[in-house]
């Protein structure tokens, strides 16, 4: 696709506090539902639901004084607000084209819907997934 016509779409987000903003400029992909420990523990849910961005499509618009960066793995980092602890992003050394957004933290409306369930394995043993989604029990497909 060319990047013009990857450009056409925007799409926008906040933390809760809305200290830090940030755009999306082009068609998101799937939501993907992580349901591994650490998606957990930092999302403070039975899953994380991420989006795939490329990196140069995503911009903090608003307040990137305010962004902490947690490294829960070896190369993994956790990007949140300082002030109200939302999650923003996290990023991956092994894969710096992409950022994966938090899509609880995207404004309305939405241009992208869920489109599966991984580490499914692991998931939290209180939760059950009920829809009709793909499941993975390992990490996501390529």
């Amino acid at each position: 696709m060319r990047a013009s016509a990857r450009r056409t779409a925007l799409q926008t987000g906040a933390c809760l506090c809305g200290a830090v903003a940030y755009e999306i400029t082009g068609q998101l992909a799937g939501i993907q539902f992580c349901h591994c420990s650490q998606c957990r523990r930092a999302s403070g849910a039975a899953f994380a639901a991420n989006i795939p961005v490329r990196a140069e499509d995503f911009r903090v618009t608003a307040g990137a004084d305010r962004l902490k960066a947690y490294s829960s793995s070896p190369g993994k980092e956790r990007v949140f607000c300082g002030d109200c602890g939302s999650p923003i992003i996290s990023r991956s050394a092994g894969d710096p084209g992409w950022v994966r957004v938090r899509a609880g933290t995207l404004g309305a409306p939405a241009t992208t819907r869920p489109a599966f369930h991984f580490h499914v394995a692991s998931k939290a043993g209180w939760f059950e997934i009920t829809d009709n989604l793909p499941q993975h029990p390992g990490p996501r497909p390529g």
